[in-house]
């Protein structure tokens, strides 16, 4: 049996800019999973995941040996399991049949998702599983690429962000790569082509981890990341409202470069002062684009932390979901976490996670 597992992430800053190639976001990997499990079979393959209404997916094989699934579905497992055979296959490798089996622990007991990129963890954790079947060595960078060339074959929305976080793990600094050229030239390019290549304006770094501590909160709320990232790019993009959206492009930028720098100089002012800002930045652009990024109980959230001394604010596409506190040399953490609970928001008992070095 071959086992593995990817983290959730969490957004710091940088949500909404990074969709845009070239722009950049900081996120950490935190310490639930998703965990896939995978055993060899004969004649056909079955999935079992609580993601599915039926619990489980048979799978077959069409004649050229592209996986088959006897529902019509393309979801993140089956498009992750065919980017890898794609791989395996280019390499002269023999397919083979197997079971699959997923366990996550980024949802609620009552299926509510917390909001920490389960999408991007089980594409993560397939690849590295599938992968490890194989004996196929992939290195972090390898596993990525592989991972948004299968999410973008299912949703082609979104930053590749999440997908970072759950493959290098720990504080990852993120520059988003042109995926209009990713779609042109994936027509025409092989999977291990496109694995190998550089991919334009794409930068991802993993950051020592820095003095504050990481806090966060759960409204209690989830929210759709694609539809409100389609929709605030929708109204934002375009007439009247561009120069202001590109105003936000770079004013993102700006922030991100400032407080990168802040968390590795120990800066405690220049943290608290650029997760200010770049609230503020998602706060302007909701209200250019007629979409409530910051939701009354995510204001809440971060009214709380900053009253106990903490910088704080929404994570990730907002309208619900987490909230973040980084907290600052005389934060008071437990008020802080008390308070949120007086005001309907969950402390999650989340920590950043780093996988270990020599670990798949």
């Amino acid at each position: 049996m071959i086992r593995r597992s990817a983290p959730g992430k969490l957004y710091i800053a940088g949500e909404y800019a990074v969709v845009e190639p070239g722009h950049q976001a900081l996120l950490v990997a935190v310490d639930r999973f998703i965990t896939v499990r995978v055993t060899p079979a004969e004649h056909t393959g079955r999935i079992t995941s609580a993601l599915y209404e039926t619990r489980y997916l048979t799978w077959y094989r069409s004649p050229d040996g592209t996986v088959v699934v006897e529902r019509q579905s393309n979801d993140y497992v089956v498009s992750a399991i065919r980017h890898v055979e794609q791989l395996v296959r280019e390499g002269g490798g023999e397919l083979r049949f197997f079971d699959l089996d997923v366990h996550s622990e980024l949802a609620e007991p009552d299926g509510r998702k917390l909001g920490l990129g389960s999408s991007a963890a089980v594409t993560v954790a397939t690849v590295r599983a599938v992968a490890g079947f194989y004996d196929l060595p992939l290195d972090d960078l390898a596993v990525y690429k592989l991972a948004v060339l299968a999410s973008e074959a299912v949703q082609p929305v979104g930053s590749g962000g999440d997908i970072a976080a759950s493959a290098f793990t720990g504080w990852v600094s993120y520059t988003s790569p042109d995926r209009r050229w990713l779609h042109e030239v994936r027509e025409r390019t092989s999977v291990g082509d496109l694995v190998r290549s550089p991919w334009p304006h794409l930068l991802i770094r993993r950051l020592d981890p820095p003095r504050p501590s990481l806090r966060v909160g759960w409204t209690g709320t989830p929210a759709s990341t694609p539809q409100l990232v389609a929709g605030v790019r929708a109204r934002a993009r375009g007439g009247a409202d561009d120069a202001a959206y590109s105003a936000f492009l770079r004013d993102s930028e700006s922030c991100l470069d400032a407080l990168v720098r802040a968390l590795e100089e120990d800066d405690s002012r220049q943290v608290r002062q650029q997760i200010g800002r770049s609230r503020h930045l998602l706060t302007r652009l909701g209200a250019t684009s007629g979409i409530a990024i910051e939701t009354p109980r995510l204001r809440r959230l971060v009214e709380v932390a900053q009253e106990h001394g903490a910088a704080a604010k929404g994570s990730g596409a907002g309208g619900g979901d987490c909230g973040i506190a980084l907290c600052l040399p005389g934060t008071d953490v437990p008020g802080m976490c008390s308070a949120w609970e007086a005001a309907g928001i969950r402390p999650l008992d989340l920590s950043v996670y780093s996988r270990p070095e020599d670990a798949p």
